[in-house]
């Protein structure tokens, strides 16, 4: 059992203790909003709830769940841990100021584990604590998405790198460990580019939102499961390939930094499911029932990928 610090109890952050704790891990969780630490329990007795009515998980594991303890307080929070993870927002100067904070507070031989997405948290650190960070970033829901991304800095000790990787190994998830810090790294670059097509349509009126998810879900996403990318590629001839690059007239869009549609939408107070609006109109459901409904849907699908299985070449 490893003790576990949690900083951070917002959408990963909570969903991450909650995964630890479902290991046997002691967990601490807090946050520097009082509303967001009192949440976090429903949220994760919430998704507890689904998973063991999809028989995912035991009804036993609702204590381990329960004993994870919510503190106000940063220093009673990551005394003594030997994992702290980070999961705050990613603006680099809360990040610097938080370990710097921490720098004080952790012991000497705990890991800090960044769950950054894009960005380089290494500069942010202190030089005492260079060789014991690491980013270990998780995907949303952390307890059904198994990916993670393990990335050392330039002075992380290959020990914590490995130490990093068993850890998360041993609790079900697929570490994907990385030389050094790229941003983004694979999956988020791949969806990152994915937005910016999005973005165009929309910000042009070629297509409404619902023709996206359409044509994702009844085109590309039926395949991704089983053939990914390049495996796919292989099943449709690389000259095909060739030739779709050569006939292709339009200019793929830049990144420019904002949508035009995504501005207006945040201005009318359309944040997403949060706010029960976003792109969609999400109804008068609550955010818990419409996370476990997503949840329902996720471990339906997990449970036939897990029976089919990929694919794969070599």
């Amino acid at each position: 059992m490893t003790q576990v610090a949690v900083v951070g109890a917002g959408l990963m952050g909570h969903a991450i203790a909650l995964v630890y704790a479902l290991n046997g891990h002691e967990v601490r969780l807090t946050d520097s909003s009082a509303e967001t630490l009192a949440r976090a329990p429903g949220l994760m007795a919430g998704a507890l709830e689904t998973l063991i009515e999809a028989g995912e998980e035991k009804p036993e594991q609702r204590a381990r769940v329960a004993a994870v303890r919510c503190l106000p307080d940063l220093a009673a929070t990551v005394g003594g841990a030997e994992v702290v993870v980070e999961a705050i927002s990613e603006r680099p100067e809360a990040k610097r100021a938080l370990y710097s904070e921490l720098d004080g507070l952790m012991a000497d031989q705990a890991i800090l584990a960044s769950n950054t997405s894009y960005l380089d948290i290494f500069p942010l650190v202190p030089a005492r604590r260079q060789a014991r960070a690491i980013i270990a970033h998780w995907y949303t829901p952390p307890y059904l998405v198994d990916l993670v991304d393990v990335v050392p800095g330039p002075s992380t000790d290959p020990a914590i790198v490995a130490a990093v990787r068993d850890l998360h190994a041993s609790m079900g998830k697929h570490p994907v460990v990385f030389r050094k810090f790229v941003q983004g790294y694979v999956a988020n670059r791949l969806q990152a580019a994915i937005g910016l097509e999005v973005d165009r349509l929309l910000d042009e009126g070629l297509v409404t939102p619902r023709d996206i998810d359409q044509s994702v879900i009844h085109g590309i996403a039926l395949r991704l499961p089983i053939l990914a990318v390049l495996a796919k590629a292989d099943f449709t001839g690389l000259p095909l390939l060739r030739d779709a690059l050569a006939n292709r007239t339009y200019t793929p869009p830049e990144v420019k930094g904002r949508s035009e549609t995504l501005d207006r939408l945040l201005a009318e107070g359309r944040t997403g499911v949060m706010a029960g609006k976003g792109y969609f109109d999400w109804g008068e459901r609550s955010p818990e029932e419409l996370f476990r409904e997503r949840d329902r849907k996720l471990l339906a699908l997990k449970r036939a990928l897990r029976a089919i299985g990929p694919l794969e070449g070599k």
